[in-house]
């Protein structure tokens, strides 16, 4: 991987660990680096990377996958009714 130098504001640098977090998340989000380089980017396990994801409410799983969880959802649902 390579240094990157930003100019931010105090306050992004007084929650610099929060403030990666939210960089990886987002460039992950926008498909510009892979789950696990943004895991690499913050130091984390590709799984553990995943739960910092949810609470930044970026899906982490592909979007076909994520219609057949939904599906597969519905379908239990209506078998319970």
């Amino acid at each position: 991987m390579t240094t990157l130098t930003l100019q931010v504001p105090d306050s992004l640098e007084e929650n610099h660990d929060d403030t990666v977090r939210f960089l990886a998340a987002k460039l992950y989000e926008s498909g510009k680096l892979s789950l696990g380089q943004a895991s690499e980017m913050v130091g984390m396990k590709k799984w553990d990377f995943a739960e910092i994801l949810i609470a930044y409410g970026v899906h982490y799983l592909e979007p076909g996958v994520t219609a057949d969880l939904e599906n597969a959802k519905s379908r239990m649902q209506d078998a319970n009714e």
